[in-house]
């Protein structure tokens, strides 16, 4: 049984869905895993595009990186940037 149970998943669903997972390749549950990201990516970005409609796309990126990476990470790889609110 997965310790990490989606609040939205019974234990028999997880079980069923964990066990597909292990008959997949690794090339499948890669190609997976990216689709996930991309579907987290975007939903985190359509967040900041709600809450800052007065934002750009470059300004909607910025706000992304600076939730990924931190507030530290960002400083440092982009000195001359000001923070921006994501």
């Amino acid at each position: 049984m997965n310790e990490f149970l989606p609040l939205d998943t019974t234990p028999d669903a997880d079980d069923v869905q964990l066990a597909v997972y292990r008959r997949l390749g690794g090339a499948a549950r890669v190609a997976i895993m990216f689709r996930l990201n991309d579907m987290v990516r975007n939903a985190t970005m359509a967040g900041i595009r709600r809450r800052h409609p007065e934002y750009g796309e470059r300004q909607i990126e910025w706000a992304w990186q600076r939730l990924t990476l931190g507030d530290v990470l960002v400083r440092e790889a982009f000195p001359d940037r000001e923070p921006i609110e994501p």
